[in-house]
């Protein structure tokens, strides 16, 4: 259903890189399954830099369709940018997002508007039949899974599913950047959202190959660590660059106190040893003084936008003696 006064009530939000042979297949599956959701509905594509046809297969699809609306990038940014644009573009009071690789089924989107009408503001695909290989994709899943279930207090048991369904005025405020994504949940559970996981279905990919494997690893786990960071430490982070510092401060102490009982017991220490024990010293003292930068960036900061916003009250509501000046002046020489 399309509204005729431009209003939307649902936004499919589809990140596309090097998928022509998925575009129409894809699309004609959205079709079908808006066809049975009785709300005005509206399908974004979003071109990630793909150097194939899916562009022009995509905006052909859009010319027929004016429910579809086709955004290209210049270049290849990756899934999160594509993401984070077809969100922002997204007209609808609930955005589903999904991959555009054919493994998530279209039909699974009357599912997450059910459950968003139930009130929950995140529903988040759970692939419990996942079809993917089990070395490369699903034993690595699973252990990042548990971890991040375990480092952000978030207990998801797929954050990688890309299929997702959003409140528009929840996930138009969490930033998206980098791998960011898969951490959606936990980003928005600052906020405190009814967060909502169900079952859906995942289909072996029929067209192309995979855009991802174990080299996103290393990326997976700096993301982790910055989510940690924003979610626990946001308002204190020198307790975050103290609990950094604290493993080589121990270290430090080990490794001097080893090689001083050493001297002292009349044997001759190892240079490269000690040189490592004063390094982890330096270490610790450098994360600690930037740890105390980033509390007073933090409480400056906060201080500025204080004094800002006195400052503005004070212009628009001055004073009683302001006010008796401004008078004064107004009236003028008598």
């Amino acid at each position: 259903m399309q509204s005729s006064k431009g209003t939307v009530d649902l936004s499919v939000v589809v990140p596309l890189y090097n998928e022509q042979d998925s575009v129409r297949p894809l699309y004609e599956a959205i079709d079908r399954s808006l066809e049975g959701i009785s709300r005005w509905s509206e399908i974004v594509f979003v071109d990630d830099g793909s150097v194939d046809a899916t562009f022009a297969r995509a905006e052909a699809l859009a010319a027929e369709d004016p429910r579809l609306r086709v955004v290209k990038f210049r270049r290849n940014y990756g899934q999160t940018p594509a993401m984070a644009a077809g969100i922002d573009l997204a007209r609808g009071e609930y955005i589903v997002t999904m991959d555009g690789d054919l493994q998530n089924d279209p039909a699974d989107i009357r599912h997450f508007v059910d459950k968003l009408d139930e009130g929950y503001d995140i529903v988040v695909g759970w692939r419990f039949n996942r079809q993917d290989k089990l070395i490369s994709r699903k034993i690595p899943s699973r252990i990042a899974n548990w971890i991040i279930g375990k480092v952000t207090g978030v207990p998801i048991k797929d954050n990688g599913c890309s299929l997702k369904g959003f409140r528009a005025n929840v996930i138009k405020n969490v930033p998206l950047y980098s791998e960011m994504h898969r951490f959606i949940p936990a980003m928005a559970s600052m906020a405190g959202p009814r967060l909502a996981e169900i079952k859906v279905r995942h289909h072996a990919r029929q067209f192309g190959s995979s855009k991802y494997g174990l080299s996103r690893v290393y990326k997976v786990l700096f993301d982790l660590l910055t989510i940690r960071m924003v979610s626990g430490f946001a308002e204190r982070p020198l307790t975050w660059f103290a609990l950094l510092a604290l493993p080589f401060f121990l270290l430090s102490c080990m490794i001097l106190v080893w090689q001083i009982g050493l001297l002292l017991m009349g044997t001759q220490g190892s240079l490269p040893i000690s040189g490592t024990g004063v390094f982890f010293g330096i270490l610790c003292i450098f994360l600690v003084f930037t740890g105390g930068l980033a509390e007073l960036i933090k409480r400056t900061g906060n201080l500025d936008v204080t004094a800002t916003r006195l400052l503005t009250a004070r212009e628009f509501h001055p004073s009683g003696e302001a006010r008796r000046r401004a008078s004064k002046g107004a009236e003028g020489p008598q």
